[in-house]
């Protein structure tokens, strides 16, 4: 397997790659810098400066570069390189179409994961959803499975998607962050109050998880008691409108995942139609 940008997500590749099939496979991936080329080896990759050795030696190709850097690695790899390979792009916004066109013979797909990647904890979306079953679907599966959770969607999706749980982590940090501020607001020490609320996410999650068919403002429901301290919480967040601004968050998060998508595929075309220039 091969990963193209070994920056922090292709990093991460290379860790849960590893860690899933241990032995079993090779994973060479290529870089600009010594220190990236240094941390590759450190992973347990082979490192190379090379996209061509990368793309020629491996059956399935990360590209986990910068999406405006796509157009150098086209410029880099010879077109009949790319024929029969199986290709998942990391980079955001790139459309299938796009990918299609400017690696030739190549089956490619699109995943969007997250920075929870690093942990192995990634909710990773990959498209199009109805490759799912095919032998290149299977592959591409199994492998991100790798860092996370893995689910498959339409194309059209993967803007929500990345508003949703691309960003996500950052939305979350500042409700933790709010949460945090207000236990130190009462007197209690932040970092004594950072770890609480860390268990309180984490467990909340699992319980959640483990309540399939349940919906869960049900847990809400079984938390507040008549008069007690969370109905006063719940009323503050009403009053001052919290949920409707979270809903508003996601809204402009895939708002402007769509108009980057725009920017960046016609952009990407028109420098790879130069030459990478």
């Amino acid at each position: 397997m091969g990963i193209i940008g070994a920056g922090k997500i292709g990093s991460a590749i290379i860790s849960g790659l590893n860690g899933c099939f241990h032995e079993d496979i090779e994973i060479i991936a290529s870089g600009r810098s010594d220190s990236t080329l240094r941390n590759i080896e450190k992973l347990g990759g082979r490192p190379t400066r090379s996209n061509t050795e990368v793309v020629s030696t491996s059956d399935l190709i990360f590209l986990s570069v910068k999406p405006y850097h796509f157009p150098t690695v086209v410029a880099d790899v010879p077109p009949d390189v790319w024929g029969g390979k199986t290709v998942v792009s990391i980079m955001a916004g790139v459309r299938l179409r796009t990918l299609r066109e400017l690696l030739p013979g190549a089956k490619v797909f699109r995943a969007m994961p997250n920075i929870n990647a690093l942990v192995q904890m990634s909710a990773t979306a990959v498209a199009p959803s109805e490759m799912a079953g095919s032998d290149e679907g299977l592959l591409v599966g199994k492998a991100l499975a790798c860092l996370g959770s893995v689910r498959w969607v339409s194309e059209e999706l993967l803007d929500v998607w990345t508003g949703l749980v691309g960003s996500g982590p950052a939305f979350l940090a500042e409700v933790i962050d709010a949460l945090v501020l207000g236990a130190v607001a009462t007197g209690m020490r932040r970092d004594v109050a950072y770890e609480a609320v860390l268990d309180v996410m984490l467990g909340t999650a699992k319980l959640l998880k483990s309540r399939e068919g349940k919906h869960l403002l049900e847990l809400r429901d079984e938390v507040t008691t008549p008069a007690g301290t969370t109905i006063e919480g719940l009323k503050t967040l009403e009053r001052e409108g919290v949920k409707a601004g979270l809903i508003g968050v996601v809204e402009a998060a895939v708002r402007r995942s769509k108009e980057i998508g725009e920017e960046i595929d016609t952009s990407v075309m028109r420098a790879a139609k130069n030459g990478g220039n």
